[in-house]
């Protein structure tokens, strides 16, 4: 075997032009090196994403959305400039290539503006942590829990096991209600009416020890009772307790309003109901009561 024929034959492989990007010929070789470049960046990512994320917790960080989030930025970060010395190794001047093809991008940017848009909040969701991985939410009057935040899109799981892709410009340009933002605190209200004729104070007392009995409230807040409206057919009470949960709201409500009517029945206290008093004339009740034919 004749290896400088096989040599001169691999180098006129690898200086074999592709194409033209640019001004600047684009060979097999560039071709090798700017994937190699890229593998080499991919790997030196995952190297300094473990590194940062041991740090983290080592730190005492042990909140995995953030160390989650830091890893995926760092990750967009080193891909980027792994990209730039990739183009620059083989050639590619970048003031160049981007002065070529901006009238291209320009058109690209008009078509993909959509998706420009949620990428870029994208970013930002990732580097406020104004909504994390684990948070609860209400998104256009649905209750979701975020199980992940994506560089176009969030993943979200609802409380019937449903799962929603949520554009991210819609979390970041809308009014979102985050329940766990500051605390995972949450109040369960509930109402109910009792007729006029009930001892107000005895209603107050009876609500006010069925809201406390509640198992599933956060007892280290205390529940409250108002009194929030005089209405047509009853004296209308409010009683709330404090959740630590807000996923599980529905079932601490269950439990008030539970405790509520056992406690009420308990103390013969009547809830009320919508009713109606009709009265009849004289006039009028003694001619319906009248046999038909009758003057």
């Amino acid at each position: 075997m004749n290896w400088r024929s096989v040599a001169t034959a691999v180098r006129d492989f690898a200086a074999q032009e592709l194409f033209e990007v640019g001004g600047t010929s684009v060979t097999v070789a560039s071709v090798v090196t700017f994937v190699l470049i890229l593998m080499v960046t991919w790997w030196i990512s995952r190297l300094l994403q473990g590194i940062v994320a041991r740090g983290l917790r080592r730190s005492g960080l042990r909140e995995e959305g953030t160390v989650a989030t830091v890893r995926r930025l760092l990750h967009y970060v080193v891909l980027l400039v792994g990209l730039g010395v990739a183009l620059q190794t083989v050639g590619i001047n970048l003031a160049s290539l981007f002065a070529a093809g901006a009238v291209v991008a320009v058109a690209v940017g008009f078509a993909m503006q959509n998706i420009l848009q949620n990428f870029a909040s994208g970013v930002i969701l990732l580097g406020e942590r104004s909504i994390t991985e684990g948070d609860v939410l209400e998104v256009e009057g649905t209750l979701i829990r975020v199980e992940r935040i994506g560089t176009r899109a969030t993943v979200a799981r609802t409380r019937d096991d449903e799962q929603l892709i949520i554009p991210n410009s819609s979390l970041v340009q809308s009014t979102v209600k985050n329940y766990t933002l500051a605390d995972p605190y949450y109040r369960v209200r509930t109402r109910v009416g009792v007729t006029y004729g009930s001892d107000q104070r005895r209603v107050e007392e009876v609500l006010t020890e069925a809201a406390g009995a509640v198992p599933s409230r956060y007892e280290g807040r205390d529940p409250a009772v108002l009194l929030v409206e005089f209405g047509d057919s009853s004296v209308v009470w409010e009683a709330s307790v404090w959740a630590e949960d807000p996923w599980t709201a529905r079932v601490t409500r269950s439990d008030l309003n539970k405790a509520i009517w056992w406690a009420l029945k308990d103390a013969g206290i009547t809830i009320a109901f919508p009713q109606l008093d009709v009265h009849f004339d004289a006039g009028v009740f003694d001619a319906s009561s009248r046999p038909s034919g009758e003057a």
